[in-house]
């Protein structure tokens, strides 16, 4: 308690000097070129990208404004909106186009994540670990809609991540912050070069001991290094990226007891381990001014421990434990034999669930790029290949336990083995392997008329071995293979607007996860066992989309072109007090998947489920944008629609009434808002001294597992946050932020459950519940402060 008021009482001091620091003038900087492809080297003009392509830099990412990379990306990506599955604001999921790059096994993944080219979904179930990626490293990213060239899980977009080097960033940067709930973080990063080498290196810890109850703490530790080398023609890197994280989760709690308390939870302990290290090497050739050749490698280690406390199917049958199966048989719960029961009879029942994932992949791309002219006529033609290989072991164990008043699960040395009752410890071993061929080309028919076409032909094979001889029916060989086409025109009506129209395909291979578990015969305890694997459909997307985008701007020119001849020379540019700049953006989508994946609940046992092809589902809707800089204010407005929806009628089961239900085209998708609005605003005071405030506005959406919409929705929510910093000396800067300023209290997500599972020991009535929501709450107030130096 005593760090955390000395924290709070930096951030009052800080507040009372109202600090800020940065012009204006530089908070909404542009990006003209983007890259087409996951391997850097493929730059195109921006304004020439059938698309509503977004770009941001390390400058929008920085602390001063918002206190993690997830929230950087929400304040500064219009269309992008986040929730929350575990309850850990390092590991939340990013949603854009009602599409969800997650790290959450199960979770059916849409959106493709490169770093520096390479793919980093996670090969087991495609997960995105997003607090894995050394924040303060990456110089900028790109986030594009469906686009083929991306590969597998580009159904919804891709985000491109490119990291700083040494040739990009020079100098040297460190920076502390921390504040509410016992967050201290630090960073540094250092870069340098001599025109021939390059080095550069960044470092970052952070710990956040939460605001739940009984929450584990979280800790950060990342890095990243690169070392470089150019010629004239030539440039090669070399980088490493690793990470040791350790993260508490406390997930969703049903809400008749969050109306008791806020900050419950429902079982514990939840913890979740993350190690990782990956070296990439890559290199670019360019033989002539018109052509150039990119190429990379990369092998990654990666692996992921979980402990999750939990209710459980294990109950008293006569003096020993027993589990029953579908057709209400008990078994005991080891097939070597009975275990009796030795406990109080009022004693509650839980399980320990234990999971590890460890994978090693290795990889690479090849590409070539040439802006060479066609028929007198600007092209930009890319072709290349890429080849990924994952090797996973997955293991998963349920350990019997008891559970206490506060729902603590203490494990009793017992672990849970009855294949019979589908519940068994599990080793499996995954092989997937991925290529891909692509190439695009983009023709400028006119100086305003642009043609883009290419494609993308995917090749995935998955095969799984069970290695524990109890669980044949896992054994598989799977092989997926699609060709995936992108057309599109851009044409600019005038100098300073553009109007666009494309159409995409992109797939996705059902993950090793999903394969595993995709029996409702045999039902998995998900995000921890396989049973068996009934083969499932790949998954394809088709995307039409159109939109204009342009800006205007008035007031004199800050250049020195507008002032006399004989003054010209000296001067570069002149600052302005009237001029201003609106960049704006207006866009329509249509996704429609085919045979889209679904995660589907047992109907006798909620927490157990399986995976499902359910037929096509439509995500359509509109993206608005404006960003306006002028004199000393920079402001952005951004409201995205989603009406996300089934098309064809199948059956679920719903996890409270415990039946199957009905779907029918014209159900809603659950857990997407339709509606998304954020407004944001920054007012430079003085020179040194910068005030900004936020609004992020999340529509209504329906309960996962409620696809027959019958259930209450997750309430809409708006959360206010403010910024400020100053510039005290010219290398020193300090900050403050206030998260939630009003302190509202609302959902970030919910689910269906079975409220009469367990109660307590002591009588079962301490935690008596109805209410089939359970939810996920938003966090509360929380307040930091910082200091950032360079050097």
């Amino acid at each position: 308690m005593t760090r955390l008021s000395a924290l709070k009482s930096a951030l009052l001091a800080t507040c009372a000097l109202l600090p800020a620091a940065a012009s204006a003038q530089d908070a909404l900087p542009t990006f003209d070129v983007v890259n087409v492809s996951p391997v850097q080297g493929s730059e195109m003009a921006k304004d020439k990208i059938p698309s509503n392509v977004e770009t941001i830099g390390a400058r929008e990412l920085d602390h001063t404004r918002s206190p993690s990379l997830l929230d950087s990306i929400l304040q500064s990506v219009p269309g992008v909106s986040l929730s929350d599955q575990t309850g850990n604001t390092f590991q939340r999921d990013l949603n854009y186009r009602g599409q969800t790059a997650s790290p959450v096994l199960g979770t059916p993944q849409g959106i493709a994540v490169y770093q520096n080219g390479t793919r980093i979904n996670e090969a087991f179930g495609d997960v995105v670990n997003w607090d894995l990626i050394p924040e303060m490293a990456i110089a900028r990213m790109t986030l594009m809609p469906n686009n083929p060239l991306f590969g597998l899980n580009a159904t919804g977009g891709a985000m491109s991540i490119e990291m700083k080097n040494g040739f990009t960033y020079q100098g040297g940067e460190a920076q502390l912050f921390g504040g509410s709930f016992g967050r201290i973080q630090s960073g540094a990063q250092y870069g340098w070069n001599n025109g021939t080498y390059s080095a550069y290196i960044a470092a970052e810890g952070a710990y956040d001991r939460g605001w739940r109850d009984y929450s584990s703490a979280s800790q950060i530790r990342r890095m990243y290094a690169d070392f470089g080398a150019r010629g004239d023609n030539t440039e090669f890197h070399l980088s490493f990226t690793g990470a040791d994280n350790k993260l508490g989760s406390v997930a969703a709690t049903p809400i008749d007891i969050l109306n008791r308390r806020w900050s419950s939870v429902y079982t514990w302990p939840q913890s979740l381990r993350l190690q990782m290290q990956m070296v990439q090497a890559s290199l670019k050739w360019a033989p002539t001014d018109t052509l150039s050749i990119q190429a990379n490698g990369y092998y990654r280690n990666y692996k992921s421990s979980r402990i999750d406390g939990n209710g459980t199917e294990v109950q008293d049958g006569g003096g020993v434990f027993v589990l029953e199966d579908a057709a209400g048989t008990p078994w005991d719960i080891n097939r070597n034999g009975p275990v009796a029961n030795t406990l109080a009879a009022d004693t509650a029942l839980g399980q320990i669930d234990r999971n590890t994932v460890k994978t090693d992949s290795y990889g690479g791309s090849l590409q070539a790029t040439s802006t060479t002219q066609l028929f007198g006529h600007d092209n930009h033609f890319v072709v290349g290949a890429s080849v990924d290989h994952g090797n996973t072991n997955f293991q998963a164990t349920s350990e019997l336990g008891t559970i206490d008043n506060n729902l603590f699960v203490t494990g009793l040395g017992v672990y849970i083995d009855q294949p019979n009752a589908g519940l068994a410890p599990v080793n499996l071993n995954a092989k997937n392997t991925y290529l891909g061929v692509y190439a695009t080309n983009t023709f400028d028919i006119t100086s305003q008329l642009a043609l883009t076409a290419g494609g993308r032909f995917n090749w995935a094979q998955i095969n799984l071995r069970d290695q524990t001889g109890f669980a044949p029916l896992l054994n598989s060989n799977n092989n997926f293979q699609r060709f995936n086409p992108v057309v599109g025109l851009t044409y600019k009506i005038t100098p300073d607007m553009t109007a666009y129209a494309g159409y995409s395909e992109a797939n996705r291979a059902p993950t090793p996860l999903e394969l595993g578990c995709s029996d409702p015969a045999n039902p998995c305890l998900i995000d921890n066992f396989l049973i068996a694997d009934p083969p499932l459909k790949q998954v394809v997307s088709r995307t039409v989309e159109g939109g204009l985008r342009g800006e205007i701007s008035g007031g004199r020119s800050a250049y020195a072109a507008d002032l006399p001849a004989y003054r010209k020379a000296p001067i570069k540019s002149v600052a302005v007090d009237d001029g201003w700049k609106l960049r704006w953006g207006l866009s329509l989508f249509r996704t429609e998947n085919s045979d889209d994946i679904l995660q589907v609940v047992d109907p006798l046992n909620p927490v157990r489920g399986y995976f499902k092809n359910a037929g096509n589902t439509l995500r359509q809707g509109v993206e608005a944008k404006v960003d306006l800089t002028w004199n000393r204010w920079t402001a952005y407005a951004n409201y995205t629609f989603i009406d996300a929806t089934f098309r064809s009628s199948f059956d679920v089961n719903d996890p409270f009434r415990k039946v199957p239900v009905g779907v029918v085209s014209g159900n809603h998708i659950p857990g997407i808002p339709s509606h998304r609005l954020k407004l944001g605003a920054e007012y430079a005071v003085t020179d040194d001294w910068k005030v900004g405030a936020s609004v992020n506005y999340v529509g209504s959406q329906y309960l996962l597992h409620d696809e027959t919409n019958v259930y209450p929705k997750v309430p809409s929510y708006w959360v206010v946050n403010v910024n400020t910093s100053y510039q005290v000396t010219k290398n020193v800067e300090v900050f403050g932020l206030i998260q939630n300023l009003f302190n509202q209290r609302y959902y970030s997500a919910g689910t269906v459950f079975d409220p009469a599972g367990f109660n307590t020991a002591g009588g079962g009535n301490a935690f008596a519940m109805n209410d089939p929501r359970s939810m996920v709450p938003g966090m509360p107030l929380a307040a930091y402060a910082g200091i950032r130096a360079k050097f």
